[in-house]
């Protein structure tokens, strides 16, 4: 008999008209009759947290490092001597397609006119890149070590929108007219700004490693050119 009246007494609808202890929606509504007020811990926000900071303190010092290894390689290769300013333009254009997501990423919200342009972009880039070692297959040897760094210079790229998708799943998911949400194609300033540090500390990262490297390469690689093909004067006169 004891054993029948615990039943029923799991079974009696309480305060929160909850029948025992079945479904998620009821342990929230009893959780509210309970405790006024009470509302579940958002389980998105760990998530986006530990999502940025991969970002920010992983795979962008990771691109850095691998943009810096390429520029060593294609030195090394003595490009001013083989492909030329061109191959170094073709990597400036790179940097560029790169650049303005990540800037996008560091001042606007991310919605999905921010996942178009960083879509855009990284296809961009990945037919930059087949343009790239196309053509300086044709005038240099490719060594397989910046083989290897051209794999991750393409990959890191994904990771990183795959990860921002993540985030930002609501506006991802509308990207495609999946979800509840609506499409946000408007370009606004976040709400809640990156630590200013960090962005300082980026954009400087970017100038020295990135494009200082890169600019001298094609100063080099232009100069080199207009050495070979500025005329060689002779000595003078008409020959004896």
């Amino acid at each position: 008999m004891q054993e029948v009246r615990q039943r029923l007494l799991r079974r009696a609808p309480d305060s929160s008209g909850c029948v025992g202890d079945l479904t998620d929606t009821c342990k929230r509504r009893r959780d509210t009759a309970i405790f006024p007020g009470f509302k579940k811990p958002a389980m998105t926000a760990p998530h986006s947290y530990l999502g940025e900071h991969y970002l920010m303190y992983f795979i962008v010092p990771l691109w850095l490092a691998a943009g810096v290894a390429d520029w060593i390689c294609h030195r090394r290769a003595h490009i001013e001597r083989t492909s030329g300013p061109k191959e170094s333009l073709i990597h400036l254009l790179m940097l560029a397609e790169m650049g303005l997501p990540i800037l996008a990423a560091l001042f606007l919200e991310v919605n999905v006119a921010v996942f178009i342009l960083m879509i855009t972009c990284f296809f961009l880039h990945e037919i930059t890149s087949l343009w790239d070692v196309a053509y300086a297959s044709k005038t240099r040897t490719i060594p397989p070590i910046e083989q290897h760094i051209h794999s991750f210079l393409e990959m890191l790229p994904l990771m990183a929108i795959s990860m921002m998708a993540l985030m930002h799943w609501e506006q991802f998911t509308a990207l495609f007219g999946f979800g509840g949400a609506s499409a946000d194609f408007s370009l606004t300033l976040k709400a809640v700004p990156l630590p200013r540090q960090y962005v300082v500390w980026l954009l400087c990262a970017v100038v020295v490693f990135e494009l200082l490297p890169y600019g001298e390469e094609l100063h080099r690689t232009w100069r080199s050119r207009r050495l070979l093909e500025k005329p060689k004067h002779g000595g003078g006169g008409k020959d004896r």
